[in-house]
């Protein structure tokens, strides 16, 4: 799926957009994909953001037209994909990487869905996700990772890093564990209360 932050087609990028499928787009990730000479599946959200030219040259049989202006398109096509296509897992390019209140809403989304490697936001140099539970992540020995909550209640523990975290907060705004380092091929997570949200830095 491609939502509608701004969006640099770095050839991985591109590569997983043009094998997707379904090949998915929130709203205005249809713009991105028209840049590629890709027609996505279908195109979810108000449609206000799609441009006039890549809407007649997707066609109108593929919109699905969701007006509702208390969700966001991001939030509609996440609901589409999982509820109507009826997809496992999905990996979403242009999450992230915008607005600043566009880039917390879709953080705030990913962590109330909180589906691990069934969701990831995916950029030119980051692997986003959010985990409640448990998780075993895969890794390489000296990555970068960083760990955050937005709900200071959430006790996380992390084995498999440089700097352990054994039952804490991980607080954004008080004490999150940002760029910690990799020192096992595995990061094995566990919360209590809540999910944390789990970057991981990628060579581009």
């Amino acid at each position: 799926m491609v939502a509608n932050a701004p969006l640099h087609w770095h050839p991985r990028l591109a590569s997983l957009a043009a094998s997707a499928e379904p090949l998915l787009a929130a709203d205005g990730g249809a713009n991105h994909l028209a840049r590629l000479g890709l027609r996505p599946t279908a195109v979810v959200g108000d449609l206000d953001s799609i441009s006039a030219e890549t809407r007649a040259w997707l066609g109108e049989e593929i919109m699905v037209h969701r007006p509702s202006q208390d969700r966001t398109d991001l939030d509609k096509a996440l609901e589409y994909a999982y509820g109507e296509v009826g997809v496992e897992q999905l990996t979403v390019l242009a999450a992230l990487g915008g607005r600043t209140d566009h880039d917390q809403g879709n953080l705030g989304l990913l962590v109330k869905l909180a589906m691990g490697e069934r969701l990831v936001f995916e950029g030119v140099d980051q692997r986003v996700l959010a985990v409640d539970g448990e998780a075993t992540l895969t890794a390489r020995p000296g990555e970068t990772w960083s760990f955050w909550t937005f709900d200071p209640s959430v006790q996380v523990s992390i084995e498999g890093v440089r700097w352990l975290v054994e039952g804490a907060a991980l607080d954004v705004s008080s004490k999150p564990s940002i760029s910690n380092e990799a020192t096992a091929d595995e990061i094995r997570i566990r919360t209590i209360g809540g999910a944390v949200v789990v970057s991981r830095q990628v060579k581009s």
